[in-house]
C-alpha cells in the first residue's frame, strides 16, 4: 500500500525537494501552500491550501486529504519562516509571527493529525527544525528560539504518544541552498542603529551561507531513511560537517569558550 505523506510548506525549498523525492519513489504526496493560485502549473505532487497560523485551514486541508486517501501515514512539518535582526529592534508582531509559523503552527498541525494516526494505530511525524535551534545565534535569536522550542516540544510529545503507535522525530538542517532568504523577515539595518555595522556584516554572512549551502536533496534522503526506520531516533541533523561538528563542540566546551567561537565566526 502506498504511504500517504502530508508536507507543510511543500510548494518550494526543502519541502518541495522532499515531496518530489518521495513522489518519485512511489509515495502519495500532498504538499501545502498558503495560496494555490500562486502555483498554477505546479505538477510535482498534489497541493492543498493550508496556513499553519489558521486552525480552520489546517482542519480543512486534513479533511480533504482524508476524504480522498482515508489515511495519513507521515506528516512532515516543514513550513517555516526566517527572521533576523537585533532583538531590541525586531518588531514584536514579527516575533509573534515567527513563533506562530515555526512553533505554534507545527503543534496545531500535529494536534489535527494525531486523532487519525491514533485511529490507524500508526503514524510518523517529522518536524523540520534547524541546527540554529541548538544555539542562540547573534541576530538570529528569535529564529533559533522558535526552532529550539520545537525540538523540545518534540521530545515531550514523543513520550506522550508512544503508546498509540505514533513516532515523532526532528530533522535539523544546516544551511541549504533554498529561497528561504527571499521570504525571510529581516529587521532593516537602520542608519542610526547602534547595531548597524555588526548586524549589516552578519546579514551579508547569513545570505552567503544560504547561497553556498548544501543541496536540499540531502534532507529528502534523510527523511526517506527515517520513514524506513522502525524506531527513529529523537533528533537527526543534516548539513555540512562543520555545522554538525559545532553541535558537538557546544556539548563539550565551556559556555564562554563556545560563545567566543561564535563571536569570532561572526566577526563580532
Amino acid at each position: 500500500m502506498r504511504k500517504v505523506v502530508l508536507i507543510t510548506g511543500g510548494s518550494s525549498g526543502i519541502g518541495k525537494s522532499i515531496g518530489s523525492y518521495l513522489a518519485a519513489r512511489g509515495f502519495t504526496v500532498y504538499g501545502t501552500t498558503r495560496s494555490k493560485a500562486k502555483y498554477p502549473n505546479f505538477d510535482a505532487f498534489n497541493l492543498v491550501e493550508l496556513d499553519v497560523r489558521n486552525t480552520e485551514t489546517i482542519a480543512q486541508a486534513i479533511a480533504t486529504v482524508l476524504s480522498i486517501e482515508g489515511r495519513i501515514d507521515v506528516l512532515i512539518n516543514n513550513a517555516g519562516v526566517g527572521i533576523t535582526g537585533p532583538i531590541e529592534e525586531t518588531p514584536n508582531e514579527e516575533i509573534v509571527n515567527a513563533f506562530m509559523v515555526n512553533f505554534n503552527g507545527p503543534i496545531s498541525v500535529m494536534k489535527a493529525v494525531l486523532p487519525q494516526m491514533r485511529k490507524q494505530k500508526a503514524g510518523l511525524i517529522i518536524n523540520i527544525t534547524s541546527i540554529a535551534g541548538y544555539m542562540g545565534l547573534p541576530y538570529r535569536g528569535i529564529y533559533s528560539a522558535s526552532k529550539g522550542a520545537l525540538e523540545l516540544v518534540t521530545e515531550a510529545m514523543r513520550m506522550e504518544v508512544k503508546d498509540f503507535g505514533v513516532q515523532i522525530t526532528t530533522v535539523a538542517p544546516g544551511d541549504f541552498a533554498t529561497n528561504i532568504a527571499s521570504g525571510r523577515y529581516h529587521a532593516p539595518v537602520l542608519e542610526d542603529s547602534a547595531y548597524k555595522k555588526a548586524y549589516g556584516n552578519s546579514l551579508s554572512m547569513m545570505d552567503e551561507h544560504v547561497d553556498s549551502g548544501e543541496d536540499p536533496i540531502q534532507v529528502a534522503e534523510k527523511v526517506l531513511a527515517i520513514i524506513h526506520t522502525k524506531k527513529p531516533k529523537v533528533h537527526y541533523r543534516v548539513g555540512a560537517f562543520m555545522q554538525k561538528f559545532s553541535l558537538f563542540l557546544k556539548k563539550i566546551l565551556p559556555d564562554k569558550v563556545y560563545e567566543k567561537l561564535l563571536l569570532n565566526h561572526y566577526k563580532l
